[in-house]
């Protein structure tokens, strides 16, 4: 005769209310994210234009910062690149500073990096922990292979451009040949302990064999053309 397993008459019961919470739980973890990237309101972007340094000018910059933003669930907000660029001919230069809105301005894991520009330029919150892509994660730095901390800004330290005559935008976003841009370290982080090997908006030009403002230019001094983005409303 064959006897019934009391004991394990209800494990399947058991099984599928284990499945069920574990569910809900995944559920709920997705939905905490999908509502800190539709709160986000600053990032690195995950990827570059491709073009060097001709970004297609700001509104190129722009577009791009608003195309991923979008893609990653936070749309509604206008997105701007930090991007400065200098006076030619009777033109005059637009300050990176001044292109950002007001703050505060957080992650897509909901961490602040600055409540407003003065802290923004100032004692901010970005590190490599905190200066996250559009999809929450974590840009490759110094020590990475390969590294990708330099982030197009051409702006001096408090944000606002640099004088006409050296170049330091690829001739205000627009040469994927000849030129320099200004960068920052996103990760804080450079050859040495010195302020701009630390700095995020600040740190060196680009430079390279094809002109300074190639891809491959930007990619032999660590980066890839990558950009920070806030949102600006």
């Amino acid at each position: 005769m064959i006897r019934k397993d009391h004991h394990g008459a209800g494990r399947p019961a058991v099984r599928g209310a284990i499945a069920a919470l574990a569910g809900a739980a995944l559920l709920a973890a997705a939905g905490t994210a999908v509502a800190q990237q539709s709160a986000m309101t600053f990032f690195v972007t995950s990827v570059g234009i491709g073009q060097g340094g001709d970004l297609g000018g700001l509104a190129g910059a722009d577009r791009h910062c608003q195309s991923l933003a979008e893609a990653a669930g936070a749309s509604g907000k206008t997105w701007r690149a930090y991007l400065s660029t200098q006076a030619e001919g009777g033109t005059a230069a637009v300050n990176a500073r001044d292109r950002i809105g007001r703050g505060p301005w957080q992650n897509a894991k909901g961490v602040v990096i600055a409540k407003d520009v003065d802290e923004l330029h100032g004692t901010n919150n970005l590190t490599k922990q905190t200066a996250l892509n559009e999809k929450g994660e974590v840009v490759n730095g110094r020590g990475d292979s390969p590294n990708r901390h330099d982030v197009l800004t051409g702006s001096q330290a408090d944000g606002r451009a640099f004088p006409p005559g050296e170049d330091r935008t690829c001739r205000n976003w627009t040469s994927s040949t000849q030129g320099a841009a200004m960068v920052g370290h996103h990760d804080r982080t450079g050859l040495d302990d010195s302020a701009p090997a630390k700095s995020w908006n600040t740190s060196h030009p680009s430079r390279g064999a094809g002109g300074g403002c190639s891809q491959a230019d930007l990619r032999s001094t660590g980066g890839d053309g990558l950009l920070y983005c806030f949102a600006a409303n």
